[in-house]
Order: C-alpha cells, then structure tokens, then sequence
C-alpha cells in the first residue's frame, strides 16, 4: 500500500486548518457581534470561507511560491478573513439600523405572529374592572418570550382581534397619567421579573391614536443570554423559561428548558476548550481504562 507523500500530507493539512481557522473567524465575529445584528452562522461561515480564499489568491499573487504552513501565509490569509468579516459585519449593521420599523397600525394590520403579540392592557384588568397583577405577570411573561426567542413586538393597548384600545385604563392606576410614568413604571416590573440586565433592553415608545389615547409599543430583542421569569413570592418563588412557540408564549419544562438553551445559546469554544483543560488538569496522573475509551 503507497503512502501520501509528505507534500499531499502538507496540502491536506493546510487545508483542513484553513477550513478549521475560517470556522473559528466567524464564530469569533459572531460573539462579539451579539444581539446587536441578526446574522445566521452559516452565512457568516460562508463569508469567512470566501474571505480565505481570496487571501489564498492574495498569498499566490503577491507572495509566490510561499508555502501554506508557512507563517506569513497564515497571518496573510487570515488578516483578509477577519478584514472581510468585519466589513461585512459593519454593512449588516448599518444596514439593519437603517430599516425602519413598521407602524403601529401596520403591525395591527398584520395581526399577532409569532414576532407580534396585542394585549388589551398593562395592569387593569377590564373584565373585573380593577387592577390585577396578574395582567402585569403576563407583560413581563410575552417580554421573556420574545426575548428568549428571536425577538419580537408587544403592542399593549390593543385587543386580540385589532381593535385600538389605548392606555387609558392603564394610565389611571399610576400617580401621573401619561407615557412616560408608564413607561417608567414597565422598566420596574421588568427589572423585579426579569432582571435589570433586561429592563433597559426593549425598545419602548408610544403612538397616538384617535381620540388622544395612547399605544405602548415594547421593541424585544432577541438577548445573548437566556431570560427567566421570576414567579410568585418569597420561598415560592420560582424561576421560568419563557418562550414563542407560534403565536403564543409557552413556559417550558425543566428538561425542555435545557435542550432550548443548550441549542439557542451554545457555549462559546473558548468556555468549552477552557472546561476541558481545567478538568484534564484536574484529573488524577492514573487513569482507568473506561477513562481512556471515553
């Protein structure tokens, strides 16, 4: 049996780490990008991989006869890949920052999705016409979906079946009856819900419709960490992971919760590597034979 010569080995092994390092590029450029520009993983893997090979080609006119392995290849190589992800990083975000968001009469005429959610109001409950804190728990609920999914509106104000309700019963429970107590007033409850890493996350503005009421619309992102709902009192307590499914939020299971973010928010290499080291470190000289078969 011929074996590869050493200098196919050579090409397959410059290949494979090239293949390997645009991967990383675009997962690195991908944490720290964030919530702050919704791009998939595959694309910007494509983007990276192209980016490679143009600085392949930039290597080969400009740096002939250099070999693959060789380090001023790579640095070459991969300083186009991370120039590339960075231009198109900074087109995508100014692009997504220059898209306008619909009206809320646009949104109302588009009906509930599962990116938009109506609720008649904040914290009067209008079937028993009185306050009920239970409506509040529903705001800060839709809010932790949205957030812990791919982000989405709440346009509060408005019913079920599109008809434009405003604020106004909502505005009487609070000491000054307009927007921005309102607004002031839905930061506290997520902050007590959700966690002041979440509170000032939304978007939060508000439209007047006819007759002088007004409409609350909450801008969610989509948030690089999960969000929990904090339900209930004192030792009753209990922490909940909120999220879209359709049209409508759905509190998930204790193993349903785990699958969901272990896929919506998977570790970043640097933990995973940085886990494995520690416990290879950590781990005895002797190791036993199921050890070594793991």
């Amino acid at each position: 049996m011929q074996l590869a010569s050493p200098e196919l080995v050579r090409i397959a092994i410059a290949q494979l780490l090239l293949l390997v390092g645009a991967w990383l590029m675009a997962e690195l450029v991908r944490q720290l990008l964030g919530h702050r520009v919704k791009v998939s993983g595959s694309a910007m893997v494509l983007v990276s991989l192209v980016a490679v090979c143009l600085g392949v080609a930039v290597v080969g006119v400009f740096l002939p006869g250099r070999e693959m392995l060789d380090l001023l290849t790579l640095l070459v190589v991969f300083g186009v890949d991370a120039a590339a992800l960075v231009g198109a990083s900074a087109v995508l975000v100014r692009m997504q920052a220059r898209q306008e968001p619909p009206s809320i009469s646009e949104l109302v005429a588009a009906g509930e999705s599962d990116h938009v959610e109506f609720k008649s109001s904040a914290r009067w409950n209008l079937r028993t016409d009185k306050r009920d804190e239970r409506m509040e728990l529903v705001i800060a609920k839709t809010i932790a979906a949205f957030c812990n999914s791919s982000g989405g509106t709440l346009l509060i104000g408005v019913d079920d079946d599109g008809r434009l309700l405003g604020l106004g019963p909502d505005f009487t429970t609070l000491k000054q009856p307009d927007p921005d107590r309102f607004e002031l007033w839905l930061r506290d409850l997520l902050q007590t819900k959700l966690g002041a890493r979440v509170a000032g996350a939304p978007d939060v503005d508000f439209e007047q419709i006819p007759g002088g009421e007004y409409v609350c619309r909450v801008s969610c992102p989509p948030t690089p960490a999960p969000v929990f709902l904090r339900s209930g009192k004192g030792s009753a307590a209990t922490s909940e992971l909120w999220v879209r499914i359709g049209n409508s939020s759905r509190c998930l299971g204790v193993d349903d919760a785990i699958g969901y973010v272990s896929h919506r928010w998977p570790a970043p290499l640097s933990t995973n590597l940085h886990d494995r080291v520690s416990r290879w470190l950590r781990t005895p000289v002797v190791v036993t034979a199921k050890e070594l078969d793991d």
